[in-house]
């Protein structure tokens, strides 16, 4: 019997803010990897947001403080975190794999995702990234170096980027031989580092794709089974923290529109969830989008839990 290939996006609750916090909440997100893999093959994404903001961060103030470090351009910060967040996820399923004596291959790529750069969001950045600043020290970087800066929830003003749709995986036909060949693969970290097509060949771009999206593009590029998107809560639900709230185990393509125009999924946090789903779900021919929590994944690939997307 053929074996059915998903793609996991895994959020943020299965990561860290921290190397060392990283290190130890990895290692309970690989034990549901190899639990999955025994039954699957597998291809992960994932989120970088803390990752990604303490990398540029840290560069950012040792620039600022007079050091020799360079202000480094944000795809490159994008791909550090890729690689670190890779490292630590591989190695621990690695571990995983061993402890149990599966002969199974890990690899992760540090992956670019090509966007238009003629995508609206360049017109309107809205992602916050970096440190926090004072109105007068944000005006000042303005006239420097030309970024963007919003007041960002009354905690100061930051730099904001685009967050503009992903259009395809450079690296795609690398990931879907290794998936073939029933290897995990990790990739299109925190969205993939964003990249425009230019008659010089591919260039890096200040943005931050939305890793649900990529993820989304990801399953569908590999003509997936099912797209998992792994967070913090066993189901979707619809009236949330209200008196009449409701976890919802299945629902359509129709249904979960009707659902967004009511308003019931929250813009920052369940709501790109959902659409990135429906999106996989509308162009796979029999695809499946299911989201669900970290612990009960394998439940839910046996219907026992999570919510389920479907035409």
């Amino acid at each position: 019997m053929k074996r059915q290939r998903i793609v996991i996006a895994l959020g943020g609750n299965a990561l860290g803010s921290t190397p060392e916090e990283q290190l130890e909440l990895v290692k309970k997100t690989a034990k549901t990897i190899v639990d999955l893999s025994e039954n699957y093959d597998i291809a992960i994404g994932h989120g970088n947001g803390p990752q990604v903001g303490m990398i540029n961060n840290a560069l950012e103030f040792s620039a600022n403080k007079g050091g020799k470090t360079p202000e480094m351009p944000f795809p490159e910060c994008g791909a550090m975190s890729q690689g670190y967040i890779g490292y630590h996820l591989s190695q621990s399923i690695r571990n995983e794999l061993r402890n149990r004596n599966i002969e199974k291959e890990v690899a992760y790529i540090v992956t670019q995702v090509v966007v238009d750069e003629d995508d609206k969001a360049f017109q309107k950045p809205s992602k916050p990234i970096g440190s926090f600043m004072t109105k007068e020290e944000a005006d000042a970087k303005h006239a420097e170096n030309g970024y963007e800066y919003v007041e960002d929830a009354g905690r100061g003003y930051r730099r904001v980027v685009a967050s503009p749709i992903p259009k395809n995986i450079v690296e795609i036909k690398i990931v879907e031989d290794l998936v073939k060949n029933s290897n995990i693969v990790i990739t299109v970290g925190g969205g993939g580092v964003p990249v425009i097509e230019t008659s010089q060949g591919l260039k890096g771009v200040p943005a931050v794709i939305d890793k649900d999206r990529s993820s989304a593009l990801l399953a569908e590029e590999l003509h997936a089974d099912k797209l998992v998107i792994l967070t913090a809560v066993d189901q979707v639900m619809i009236n949330f923290n209200k008196p009449n709230q409701e976890s919802i185990s299945e629902m359509n393509l129709d249904q979960a529109k009707q659902y967004i125009e009511e308003g019931h999924f929250a813009p920052g946090s369940m709501l790109p969830k959902v659409e990135a789903c429906m999106e996989f779900v509308e162009k796979s021919e029999n695809g499946e989008a299911l989201i669900t929590s970290l612990e009960r994944a394998a439940e839910a690939l046996e219907g026992k839990t999570g919510t389920v997307i479907k035409k």
